[in-house]
Formats: structure tokens, sequence, C-alpha cells
């Protein structure tokens, strides 16, 4: 994606990320309605919307890291960078947009609040914060242990 306009490659990588989500949500199974804006699983969410350029370990090597301007971090590292403590109140906010970080929000990286709730499986400021907060839960488990 090199010579491609900053905005333009942030647009390529949205409309990837979502076209990618939705082609793997194509054939599973929905959840009824009653379910749907409660229960999410974080490593749906995470390999719908996330591995695409995280990769699928969350390590920042997924298959459009290379093309982007500023590398995709670690994911895995949020707890061994923190004394050991996983922070799950900041990871919430950089998703969600309220906390800004380089990359987060910017022309790479989507606020996925603002994406969810404009995704055909969006929904309701509930059912946008339950996929969050799986994807925070599920990025907990991912973290690597201190030495």
């Amino acid at each position: 994606m090199v010579g491609i306009p900053t905005r333009l490659r942030a647009v390529f990588v949205i409309v990837a990320s979502v076209a990618i989500g939705s082609a793997l949500h194509a054939g599973a199974p929905q959840p009824s309605a009653q379910t749907q804006s409660t229960f999410y699983s974080g490593s749906d969410v995470f390999k719908t919307y996330c591995a695409v350029c995280h990769g699928p370990s969350a390590k920042g090597d997924g298959p459009l890291a290379a093309s982007l301007k500023k590398r995709p971090p670690d994911l895995t590292q949020f707890a061994k960078q923190n004394d050991g403590k996983y922070p799950a109140d900041m990871v919430l906010k950089i998703i969600d947009g309220r906390q800004q970080v380089a990359g987060h929000g910017g022309p790479d990286m989507p606020v996925w609040g603002d994406a969810f709730k404009q995704s055909a499986v969006g929904g309701s400021d509930e059912a946008v914060q339950a996929r969050i907060k799986s994807l925070v839960d599920y990025l907990e488990t991912l973290q690597e242990k201190r030495p």
C-alpha cells in the first residue's frame, strides 16, 4: 500500500475487516434475538475484526500488518507492560476510542465502537458495549505471563 494516501488506506483496512467479518459470519448460526445483544464470543469478535491486522495470535503479525503505516502492536503484552496486571479499563477505552493511542482511531485503525454500531450486525449501544467487553475479556486470556 506504499504510495496510497493514508485516508484511502484506512478505508481499505476498514472495508477489508468488515468484509472478512461478514464472510466469516455468513454461515455461522445466529443467536436468538433475546441473546444477540447480550452474548458475543470475544474469540469470534477478535477473529472477525482484529486478526486481519493483529494476527490470529494477537502478536501484531496479521495479513495486513505489513501494509500499514505503523505495525499493529503485540496485544499479548498489556499485562507484562503493566507490572503483571491486565489493564482492562484502559484496553476497553482504546478499543472504543475514548483513549487515543498512535494508530487507533486514526487513518489505519478504526474506532471499533463506531464501526460496530455501523456494521450490519450493529445494534444498540448495549450490544456494541457487550461486543467490546467480550473482546477485552478475550484479550486478557492471551496475556503473556511475566517471567
